[in-house]
């Protein structure tokens, strides 16, 4: 987004002769996330716009002067494509799906396409696209720095079926072994592990403390409290440790994405 919404914030609360620190008190937000939003790094939720005005005493102004998405993202996930796209390095956990900047095409169309209500074949398009964009980031060869924690299952589940998932599991190999990559696969074996309640991003930045985003269903969530993000790195930590080396998720991908190429 432009930073009109930020400047425009910083204006009303400087105006209201207010710290960002007390703004953030007065909304129930943090100081650090007052400030992302003033930068224009943050898209603040529609509560969070709510409780702007309310605090500002600006009516309805901030509610509805926020940024009009394109309807090709979910809302929730808004705020996170932002911080991913602009993250030094980048950690992701996957539990059902492969992540989303690392999906090929025909793996994107397969996902799009078990929505409810289902998309109109247009509107899976414009979804497919803007995926696509997002995986754009990787076409740097050197930032960010990506690693990515796949649960075994990511790679079993047929998405699409056997040619799209040969298709796609040789993608993340093409990947890993050009060394543009990092992937360690969680084994089925393993049986539980710390992070089999949800996906999990992990960003690093140049210029602002780290930040994490977790999402289920019809449901994400941005977090940037130090104490929360600290939990969450450390959650993937473990599992990480419990993972397959490089070396043995690379040999075990090769021989899965053999077996759909057998099946294709």
């Amino acid at each position: 987004m432009t930073n009109t919404y930020g400047d425009w914030l910083k204006h009303q609360r400087e105006a209201a002769g207010l710290t960002q620190q007390q703004l953030a008190d007065m909304t129930v937000m943090t100081r650090s996330h007052i400030a992302h939003i003033e930068a224009g790094r943050r898209v603040p939720s529609k509560e969070d716009a709510r409780r702007l005005d309310k605090a500002l005493n600006t009516g309805d102004v901030l509610s509805s002067f926020l940024p009009q998405e394109d309807g090709t993202i979910a809302d929730y996930f808004e705020s996170a494509r932002q911080l991913e796209q602009q993250a030094t390095m980048i950690r992701e956990f996957a539990l059902s799906f492969v992540p989303g900047i690392l999906q090929t095409e025909r793996y994107a169309r397969a996902v799009l396409g078990t929505t409810f209500p289902p998309r109109s074949d247009e509107e899976r398009d414009r979804h497919v696209v803007t995926r696509l964009e997002r995986a754009k980031i990787l076409s740097n060869p050197v930032t960010p720095v990506v690693w990515a924690l796949l649960d075994e299952t990511v790679l079993r589940r047929p998405v699409g079926g056997p040619e799209i998932m040969a298709e796609q599991v040789a993608y993340i190999v093409k990947l890993v072994e050009t060394k543009r990559v990092r992937a360690h696969i969680l084994p089925l074996g393993l049986g539980v592990h710390p992070l089999m309640q949800s996906m999990l991003s992990l960003w690093w930045f140049e210029d602002q403390p780290p930040a994490a985003y977790s999402e289920g269903l019809a449901i994400g969530k941005v977090h940037d409290s130090p104490a929360v993000v600290q939990r969450l790195q450390g959650a993937y930590d473990l599992a990480l440790s419990d993972a397959l080396p490089l070396h043995e998720s690379l040999v075990l991908m090769r021989a899965i994405a053999k077996e759909y190429g057998h099946h294709g």
